[in-house]
């Protein structure tokens, strides 16, 4: 198609983009050389641009390689350094392009941002790409040592890319470019097998033949770059670098976070994307040119800001001495010398009416169907079937452009339904091309908006449905291996022993008993006491929780902690009883059954602009079941801001409106039920449903007609503050009944919906997370739905956590009010506002801010929110009060005042404020410039970081109220139970209440564990994993096992991760089994030695007496019953191992004569 464009500075109009794809890799094709397949640079906008062009040459061209060389999401010369899975996709593409080599056509896209900036030279990268193969010779400590200069981070577990772990022979490595880590095997200096890993379960894959190592930081490491780096700066800046803490990070062999920005000082010499592709021809997006003006100012403006705040140090932040503008950048000159040489070409979507070197290509942008859309009177899918079957009688084919697999079935079974026959689901313009003409092709590409050519017509899923906020999924982590790392014990933690209460844990000891050593957990009691917890008791321990301000040791052996759980079990009793008497008395009562009507529910669920997420489909079915069920619901939708609750709602709404039920949906706030009243208006737009609002911001007159309409049945959804719980409105058939927040009400409207809520459906929405156990012990109680995964893009808030700066605030205040968006900018304290006024007046005098604090009265505090929603001010400065459920779509930058003073919890759900439409959220975490963070506030910012690939959040949100102890569903006396006993123990003991009162059991049994002393070395030593954190986790894991099935799986496991099992481990491993047999048996203490084993019953009690009674008489005298009740059996033991396979198969025969009763009974 593009074959005749020779020209070296060429014009291809009539390019829209999606179409470019097509085009470009066309020239690409066009370019080879000889036996060379070949090779093309096209230059986008900006990131956006590139993974939809890289999307469009895949569907088009599949047989073109794409590389993509992204640019830092980092402004220049700033202080943060750019995200790390953007470094290793830039290293991986310097990585192919310098080493060469091409088998099939070549296409790189880059950025503007990404080609004016200069890059590593290729004789760094060739000399450090290295080829890893099993079998070769290499040297453990040589590979480390190669790591280390390539900017590896050394950590105890590979999890993320740009990490390494040793343990013996075995190193683990992620290296860029990858999809998994991996597992490196040595024998000696020999390498023997290399096999992926997973990074959630540690476990290998499978083989990997052969692997390329790269660096994972553009910045050289190692000692030659750091004398390189120190002769560099001094030249560059002066001798003067003792006030300078990326000098002294740099030479003292540290990290400094954002050292990339100097990266002219690391190497002898920086090259250019053109050095590494010489002589190839370059095309340019559409308003490229235009990108690289504003990117040249962006760049002098930042370095001029740089030059002036180092004159004028204020607010306390460090110096920042930036490199000068043409040693990590290209200028205008060089950049000009870099375009003569090649062929240039660029790319319009309009007609160009210049007579030379214009290449029609004869593309244009295809129809949209925003009209039918905002006309009542119309059907969008009835438009787009008319619109398809008019291109196919051009004798052209349709192709139907959608974001995802399950758009792309909705989609065709809507336009089914309206008339379409004949879809094809294609997977790329080849299958397209194959078609019949009267078939209609549905691909998975995503594209903003259609086109057509001569030849084929796209149309896109967003010109039919409107705006679509659908991203590619990233790689998502699991919560809970995030969470078991966060909730390992710490030294220093309380915890609570459930036979002795609270105490300290002070950390692992080995201690020799019966002449072998043995680890275990040393616990600090009141008065001084010590109790030594071996490691395979170590169930017997819950985490207290954070709260520990008030929290008192109890004293070893006092009754004060018996009494204390025995009080509270007898309360927690009660508390499961009412539950359960409430959900028996729900189970009697009959609501009426609403189905949604096929079609048109189908229809109105189209109109949702986003894919719903596995959480959200699941509670949305849940929801539809029980309006179906003839019961009345009561169903909990928990989840975080913008996770989708409200589309919940919106569609048992419209279940409820089209079965002829009246829906009143009761919202705390005013600016809430605003927001809620402009949704439903929205999505129920052309249907035969009316909707009203019931507020302080609806006059007196309009008040009284809504009252009137609810009254006759006029109204068929209302939206409202608790104006609607008066007794003054009626209703003429309430159905649903929806509550958004509702620990947000008094206890007056409490008791109203209460009173409201016996016999219609209800429907409650909570955006605060309730913690996790509790969400177990309410399984069966109260329905709960989880919404734990973030929609596609909301959870790519772009996260810097650096110390304060003014320059990188004032840029962000800037740039977020020159893109028309608004800014939070939270404090935590009230104390801090008028230094941060100050700064923001020095700083920004133009932008206009406001103040909300929590010592306003409602009425203040709604009308500042309301005025910010309406966009009157630029910036809301304010305390961590920032409205939980309120969605300002315009605000889409945050910054975080002394980020170190806020918990976790707290700063997830603050970064939740932004980043809730298509533009691209900033978060700035800013932490003190001066002071030294504590360990725990550094963790909280180090997870909260990792949490930008996570769908993690919510459940890490419920971890941090589990550690704090939070009031919660039941009633306001439970934190102060949590305070008696701590967190976790307290959940289990509801938890084991609850399912005792269901199963008819009063009384159920205590937390016990078997105490087993064998005389064998029991411990996983810390030559064989070396990182206490791990180690505790590792035994936390096993506590849990009593099935040898399990205990095999998780042996495998250890050998895959850290090498061949130490004889203490596999000791360990048998006492874990022997301990499952112990409970199962009954048996609470097994003392074993070389001449046998003394056996002493759980409460003294045998599940099967008679059983018992008979084994003992077979026993030819070996089992004895001692007048205390217990068991003594005689044996030879004198080695370890014969003492513990003797003692398992001994402890097996009581465990089958227990089971048996069991059985029987």
């Amino acid at each position: 198609m593009t074959t005749d464009v020779q020209n070296s500075r060429a014009i291809l109009s009539g390019v829209p983009e999606g179409f470019d794809g097509r085009i470009v890799a066309d020239i690409t094709k066009a370019a080879r050389s000889g036996d060379q397949p070949g090779i093309h640079l096209h230059v986008v906008r900006d990131d956006r641009r590139l993974d939809e062009l890289q999307a469009a040459v895949t569907f088009f061209a599949p047989d073109v390689a794409v590389v993509p060389f992204p640019s830092w999401d980092t402004v220049p010369y700033d202080r943060t350094s750019p995200n790390s899975e953007i470094v290793s996709k830039r290293i991986t593409a310097l990585g192919k392009l310098a080493v060469g080599g091409r088998k099939k056509p070549t296409l790189v896209i880059t950025t503007v941002n990404a080609i004016l900036q200069r890059v590593p030279p290729r004789s760094f990268i060739r000399g450090a790409v290295k080829t890893i193969a099993p079998g070769q010779r290499l040297d453990p400590a040589d590979l480390i040592k190669r790591l280390e200069s390539y900017g590896y981070d050394r950590s105890s577990t590979v999890m993320e890319p740009g990490e390494y772990a040793q343990r013996g022979g075995i190193v683990d490595l992620y290296p860029p470019g990858r999809s998994a880590p991996i597992r490196l095997d040595f024998f000696g200096d020999q390498l023997e097998t290399i096999k992926a890993f997973d990074a959630e379960t540690q476990r290998s894959l499978k083989p990997v033949p052969k692997f390329s190592l790269m660096p994972v930081s553009e910045v050289a490491f190692g000692d030659a770059a750091t004398a390189l780096f120190r002769t560099r700066y001094v030249a560059l800046f002066g001798g003067n670098t003792g006030d300078d803490p990326l000098y002294e990070a740099v030479s003292s062999g540290r990290r400094y976070v954002g050292q990339e920005h100097w990266l002219p000082l690391f190497h002898p010499t920086l090259e250019t994307l053109f050095d590494y592709l010489p002589g190839v021809g370059i095309s340019f997006d559409h308003l490229a040119d235009e990108a690289i003006q504003r990117r040249f100012e962006q760049i002098r403006e930042h370095y001029e800001a740089r030059v002036d705040s180092l004159e004028g140090q204020r607010f306390g932040a460090p110096p920042y001495k930036p490199v000068p503008p043409d040693q990590m950048f290209l200028d205008g000159k060089s950049w000009k010398a870099a375009l003569e040489a090649r062929t240039v070409s660029r790319l319009t979507p309009f007609d160009d009416p210049s007579p030379t070197n214009v290449y029609q290509m004869h593309g244009k942008r295809g129809r949209t169907f925003a009209a039918e859309r905002a006309n009542p009177d119309a059907n969008v899918f009835d438009a787009a079937v008319a619109h398809i079957r008019r291109i196919q009688g051009d004798n052209r084919r349709v192709i139907l452009a959608c974001w995802t697999p399950g758009a792309r079935e909705r989609l065709i079974t809507l336009l089914q339904d309206h008339g379409l026959k004949d879809a094809v689901k294609v997977e790329s313009f080849a299958d397209v091309q194959a078609m019949r003409p009267n078939e209609t092709a549905f691909a998975v590409f995503g594209i903003e908006e259609g086109f057509e050519t001569p030849d084929f017509a796209v149309v896109a899923e967003q010109d039919i449905l409107g705006d679509r906020l659908v991203r590619q999924r990233r790689r998502a982590k699991k919560a809970a291996d995030v969470l078991t790392e966060a909730t390992s014990l710490s030294v220093g933690d309380l915890v609570v022993h459930s036979d002795h209460g609270i105490g300290r844990f002070a950390g692992l000891q080995t201690i020799t008993a019966l002449g072998a050593p043995h680890d275990c957990l040393e616990l600090h009691y009141a008065g001084g006491d010590k109790l030594f917890l071996p490691v395979e008791n170590i169930e017997l321990l819950s985490r207290y929780g954070s709260d520990e301000g008030d929290a008192q040791l109890d004293r070893l052996g006092g009754a004060g902690w018996q009494s204390r759980k025995a009080k509270l079990k007898k309360r927690l009793r009660e508390i499961a009883n009412e539950l359960i008497k409430i959900a028996a008395l729900r189970a009697m009562r009959e609501a009426p059954v609403l189905v949604a009507p096929t079609g048109a529910y189908d229809e109105f669920v189209a109109k949702f602009p986003y894919e719903e997420t596995e959480d959200q489909a699941a509670s949305i079915e849940a929801v539809l079941g029980d309006l179906a069920s003839g019961k009345p619901m009561d169903r909990l939708v928990c989840g975080d801001v913008g996770f989708g609750k409200t589309e919940v709602a919106l569609r048992a709404a419209f279940v409820a409106a089209m079965s002829g039920l009246q829906v009143a949906v009761v919202v705390p706030t005013t600016l809430l039920a605003r927001q809620h009243f402009r949704t439903f208006s929205q999505r129920f737009q052309g249907l035969p449903v009316k909707i009203a609002q019931a507020s302080r911001m609806v006059g007196a007159k309009e008040l009284a007609e809504v009252k009137a309409g609810l009254k006759s049945g006029d109204i068929d959804i209302v939206v409202g503050t608790h104006a609607l719980l008066g007794k003054a409105i009626e209703f003429a058939r309430l159905g649903l009944l929806i509550i958004d927040e509702e620990q947000h009400f008094g206890v007056n409207h409490k008791e109203r919906l209460k009173k409201m809520r016996e016999d219609v459906h209800v429907l409650t929405l909570s955006a605060t997370p309730i913690p996790r156990t509790l969400q177990l012990a309410l399984t069966g109680v109260r329905e709960l739905s989880l919404i734990t995964t973030p929609p596609v893009d909301r959870l790519a808030v772009r996260t810097f956590i650096s110390p304060f700066d003014p320059v990188i605030l004032k840029e962000a205040l800037r740039r977020e009010r020159f893109r028309g968006g608004q800014t939070y900018y939270v404090a935590p304290r009230i104390s801090d506002l008028d230094d941060m006024a100050e700064f923001l007046r020095e700083a920004v005098p133009d932008l206009v801010f406001a103040r909300a604090t929590g010592q306003m009265s409602p009425t203040e505090l709604e009308d500042v929110m309301t005025a910010f929603y309406e966009g009157k001010y630029d910036i809301l400065l304010s305390t961590a009060i920032v409205e939980s459920g309120l969605d300002v779509p315009n605000a889409n930058t945050l910054i975080v005042h002394r980020a170190d003073m806020f918990g976790l919890a707290q700063l997830y759900q603050l970064r939740g404020r932004v980043g809730r439409s298509k533009t691209r959220a900033y978060a700035y975490i800013t932490t003190p410039p001066d002071k030294k963070l504590t360990e725990g506030a550094e963790k909280r910012l180090k997870v909260l970081q990792s949490l930008d690939t996570l769908g993690a959040g919510f459940s890490l949100a419920s971890h941090d109220l589990d550690i704090r102890g939070a009031g919660n569903l039941l009633g306001e006396e439970q934190s102060g139970h949590i305070r008696e006993v701590g967190f976790e123990l307290y959940q289990s003991m509801l938890e084991e209440a609850v399912a005792a009162m269901k199963g008819g059991d009063l009384e159920a049994d205590d937390k016990w564990s078997p105490e087993i002393q064998l005389g064998t070395s029991i411990m996983i030593p810390e030559t064989y994993v070396a990182d206490l954190q791990l180690r505790l986790g590792l035994y936390r894991r096993l506590s849990s096992f009593e099935k040898r099935a399990d205990i095999d799986a998780f042996a495998a496991e250890l050998v895959d991760r850290f090498g061949p099992l130490p004889e203490e481990v596999g000791h360990l491993l048998d006492v874990m089994e022997i301990k499952g047999l112990c409970r199962a048996a009954g048996i609470a203490k097994v003392d074993a030695g070389p001449k046998g084993a003394v056996i002493t019953l759980h409460k003294g009690k045998f599940a099967n007496p008679d059983g018992l009674v008979a084994f003992v008489q077979n026993s030819r005298g070996l089992l004895k019953v001692q007048p205390d009740q217990r068991l003594v059996y005689r044996s030879d033991w004198d080695l370890p191992e014969l003492r513990l396979k003797g003692v398992r198969a001994l402890v097996q025969q009581f465990a089958d004569l227990a089971t048996k009763t069991k059985k029987a009974a």
